[in-house]
C-alpha cells in the first residue's frame, strides 16, 4: 500500500508533539485529496440546485449528483442506479425501512431478527416499530464470553421461522471485528420467505460488495466511513420492493403533483429524497468510489484484516489485558477493542493522546453489546488502507506506558 499516505492531507501533522497516529477510522475515515478536491470543485464551479432548474449550474449540478448516484450503483453491485437512495448515513437508511416497508407490513405476530453484535442505528428503529406494530424482535446469540465465536449459526436456524418478516444485520461488528457471512446468513433468511437488511457501514470502504451476489434485500452505508464526507449515505434496495413503498418524508422534489386536496409522488428514487439533497455530499462520495476502486478494495481488505491480525497478536502480549471478537488465527476486520485492567478506556484514550495516537474509548453504540460481556466499555483501535504496522508498534508502546503509570499510582 506505498504511497497511499501521501494522498491524506490530514496525516501530515503532529499531535501534542507528536507524529499522529489515527487509529479511529470505525468511527470515521479521512479524506484523501481528490475527495476534497471534488467537493471544492463543485461549490466553486457548479453549487446550484439539482432538477428544477434550466440554467447552466443546475444542470451540471444535476449531472453530477444524478452521475453519483449510479456510481454507487456500481460500487455495491447494484442493478440500476434507482436502487440508491442518498441519505444522511447508515442509521437514517435503517430509519427509511423501518417508516416505509416496517410499517407498511409489520403485524402482531410477526418477528423481526437482529444479531446481539448490532450497533444502535441497526438495533433501535427495530425495537421502535416492534412497539408501534405489535411485532416480536428476537436477536441471534453470540458465541464465547469474548464474542469470539460469532454468530450462534444453530440459534439462527431455529429463530428463522416463517414468522421473521425481515433479518437485519450487521456485516461487520463495528465493536468485535467480527465479519458476518452475508451471502450465507441471507440465503437462509430468502429460504423462509424473509426479506434482509444488511448494515455496510464498517464493510463498504474496506472490501468488495455485491449486493446482487449477497442476495440482501436491503443495503445501507455511510460516506464518512469509507473515506467520503459526512452528511452523506446511501441505501440499496430492490426496485420491485422501493417501487411498491409509500415515502414517510414529504414535501419539496418528491411530488409529481401537488394540489390544495393532495399530492402525487414521483417514481423512486426521487419520492424517497424530499428537500434539497446533499448533493456536494453525494458528488464527494462519488469521488470516495473512484478513489477506493483506483487503490482496489481486495487490496485494502487484505491489508485491513493483516492489521487487525498483527495488532491483535501484539496486543494479547499486554498483561491483564482481555480483546473481543475473533481470536488470534481467524479471520477479523481491522477493528480491535481491549480492555486494560484497571484503566478506565477514557482513560486510555485521553493519555494516548499525549503520545499522538487517536484511539476511541466507550460502549461504541454497543451498550446492550457491552452489557452481554459484563463490560461498561473498551478501547478500540481501528485500522484503514492508509494505517501501517509501525504504528501499532507505537500504539504498543503508548498501552505499555500507560499500564505503568496506573500501576505506580
Amino acid at each position: 500500500m506505498r504511497g497511499i499516505r501521501e494522498a491524506f492531507p490530514i496525516l501530515h501533522q503532529s499531535v501534542n508533539g507528536k507524529p499522529l497516529v489515527y487509529l479511529d477510522n470505525a468511527a470515521t475515515t479521512q479524506k484523501p485529496r481528490a475527495v476534497i478536491d471534488a467537493l471544492v470543485h463543485y461549490y466553486e464551479r457548479d453549487n446550484s440546485n439539482v432538477h428544477r432548474g434550466l440554467h447552466a449550474l443546475s444542470m451540471r449540478a444535476t449531472d453530477g449528483y444524478e452521475g453519483a448516484r449510479a456510481r454507487v450503483a456500481r460500487f455495491i453491485g447494484a442493478a440500476d442506479p434507482c436502487e440508491i437512495l442518498f441519505t444522511r448515513g447508515t442509521t437514517e437508511s435503517v430509519n427509511l425501512v423501518a417508516q416505509t416497508w416496517g410499517r407498511a407490513n409489520l403485524r402482531p405476530g410477526d418477528v423481526v431478527l437482529a444479531t446481539e453484535m448490532e450497533h444502535h442505528g441497526n438495533l433501535v428503529p427495530w425495537q421502535e416499530l416492534a412497539r408501534a406494530s405489535g411485532a416480536t424482535l428476537r436477536l441471534v446469540p453470540l458465541l464465547g464470553e469474548n464474542g469470539e465465536g460469532g454468530l450462534d449459526l444453530a440459534a439462527l436456524d431455529s429463530l428463522l421461522t416463517p414468522q421473521v418478516k425481515l433479518f437485519a444485520f450487521t456485516h461487520v461488528s463495528n465493536t468485535l471485528g467480527t465479519i458476518n457471512p452475508a451471502a450465507q446468513l441471507c440465503a437462509k433468511a430468502r429460504a423462509v420467505g424473509a426479506l434482509t437488511l444488511v448494515d455496510a457501514a464498517q464493510s463498504a470502504g474496506h472490501q468488495p460488495i455485491d449486493v446482487q451476489a449477497m442476495g440482501c434485500d436491503f443495503l445501507a452505508i455511510s460516506g464518512h466511513k469509507m473515506c467520503g464526507p459526512t452528511g452523506i449515505g446511501a441505501l440499496y434496495g430492490r426496485r420491485e420492493l422501493l417501487e411498491k413503498l409509500v415515502p414517510y418524508e414529504t414535501g419539496g422534489g418528491m411530488v409529481a403533483t401537488v394540489s390544495y386536496d393532495g399530492a402525487t409522488w414521483k417514481p423512486t428514487p426521487e419520492r424517497f429524497e424530499a428537500g434539497t439533497p446533499n448533493i456536494a455530499g453525494a458528488i464527494g462520495l462519488a469521488a470516495a468510489c473512484d478513489y477506493l476502486d483506483s487503490v482496489g478494495r481486495e487490496h485494502i481488505a487484505a491489508h485491513c484484516h493483516e492489521l487487525g491480525r498483527i495488532a491483535y497478536e501484539r496486543l494479547s502480549e499486554l498483561p491483564g489485558i482481555r480483546l473481543l471478537g475473533p481470536a488470534a488465527g481467524a479471520e477479523r476486520s481491522g477493528i480491535v477493542s481491549f480492555a486494560l485492567a484497571d484503566v478506565h478506556a477514557h482513560d486510555v484514550v485521553t493519555f494516548a493522546d499525549e503520545d499522538g495516537l487517536a484511539l476511541r474509548g466507550g460502549h461504541h453504540c454497543n451498550q446492550p453489546l457491552m452489557h452481554k460481556l459484563g463490560l461498561t466499555s473498551t478501547t478500540r483501535a481501528s485500522f484503514a488502507l492508509y494505517n501501517t504496522a509501525g504504528e501499532i508498534d507505537t500504539l504498543v508502546a503508548s498501552l505499555r506506558r500507560i499500564q505503568k503509570f496506573f500501576a505506580g499510582q
